[in-house]
């Protein structure tokens, strides 16, 4: 199962980060669909943040594809920021979608710190 952590601030609900960790193993390697959809999902998002806000998170990906964590940068600038919020928040209501039909292969939390 794939677990996607997004943590949020207390203060205004921003998104802080997020992390994924493990494999859907919905089917076999090259033929898994909700991996390739959450896949496809959280890049192009991450893609679209460094393109269009343009913003440089703090990325760490693993080697086997089992891992994916995305942070802000705490220096920002503000309008930059915004404009990455909403493209993550684009990304979590995808995620969100897979997980509705997809349960057993992805479990999304939030976290607020």
């Amino acid at each position: 199962m794939i677990e996607a952590t997004i943590r949020r601030s207390r203060n205004d609900g921003g998104i802080l980060s997020f992390e994924m960790t493990g494999h859907a193993d919905f089917a076999e390697h090259g033929r898994d669909l909700v991996c390739a959809g959450v896949t496809a999902v959280v890049f192009g998002a991450v893609n679209a943040v460094i393109a269009l806000a343009p913003l440089e998170p703090i990325l760490d990906i693993g080697e086997d594809g089992g891992y994916f964590y995305f942070e802000f940068p705490e220096a920002a600038d503000q309008e930059a920021l915004q404009k990455a919020q909403l493209l993550i928040e684009g990304m979590i209501v995808s995620l969100e979608t897979i997980e509705r039909d997809y349960s057993e292969h992805l479990r999304l939390t939030a976290n607020q710190i």
